[in-house]
């Protein structure tokens, strides 16, 4: 009776071990997650909380494939990989203008009716992946994926809706510089990023920025429409190639 109850007490006691070990694990892997961050060009930085891109986080983006773009340039140059899913018309020269590194970009142009589960494959591989869902998302698929994100620790830009997003970009008023009255050519885009939703907004984020402007660059424009600019920063980023994207 006596080695029984020793028996006992010396399961319980392991089992409370390996609860606490657990639970220190789980601990340690969300306080590893929540500070994972990626490379933001700053111009983009200064409407996102934390100033960068969330590893294991959703964001909508609504305008244009040249936010996403954008978005993708600095962790590229970092040397992280990324992946298109679903936008035949995300264009390899525009990438490669906004200095994203074509040797670590895997694009899924045309994969129908199974772009979630391409998108799913390439996010358990990838830094970063973009995609355009061809039609809404179901809150269960959405969850699914959301959670294999931050298994994973991947990045998932929505070309679109995505329900339960962390947050949603959108450009707006886009002016074009360079045309006359027949003409000219395009030289530099204008436009406000304006971000709204849970990762620690306390009200809507706006920048004005050049996306890019006639010397390839992306910057804050210098109006601005709210928001905190990245401190001590060069809000300058040179693309590598002259022209715009599309």
């Amino acid at each position: 009776m006596l080695a029984e109850n020793l028996q006992s007490i010396e399961t319980t006691g392991a089992n409370a071990r390996v609860l606490e070990l657990q639970a220190r694990i789980r601990g340690m892997q969300a306080t590893t997650l929540d500070s994972k961050v990626l490379p933001t060009l700053p111009a983009l930085a200064s409407v996102l909380p934390g100033g960068a891109l969330r590893q294991g986080s959703v964001y909508s983006l609504a305008g244009s494939t040249t936010l996403a773009m954008a978005l993708l340039a600095a962790p590229s140059a970092a040397g992280s990989w990324c992946g298109v899913v679903g936008a035949p018309d995300f264009g390899v020269e525009a990438a490669a203008r906004f200095g994203i590194e074509l040797e670590r970009l895997v694009l899924a142009p045309s994969p129908g009716d199974q772009w979630l589960t391409v998108t799913a494959a390439l996010a358990d591989v990838l830094t970063i992946v973009v995609t355009r869902p061809p039609r809404r998302v179901g809150d269960a698929d959405a969850a699914r994926l959301s959670a294999r994100l931050r298994q994973r620790g991947a990045t998932l830009l929505v070309l679109g809706d995505w329900p339960g997003s962390d947050a949603t970009l959108r450009l707006e008023g886009s002016e074009w510089q360079g045309l006359g009255d027949g003409h000219g050519h395009l030289s530099g885009r204008e436009a406000t990023v304006t971000a709204t939703g849970r990762l620690g907004f306390d009200r809507p984020r706006s920048a004005k920025l050049w996306l890019p402007d006639a010397h390839s660059t992306v910057h804050a424009s210098a109006t601005q429409t709210g928001g905190a600019r990245a401190g001590g920063i060069p809000n300058v980023v040179a693309l590598r190639h002259q022209g715009t994207a599309g």
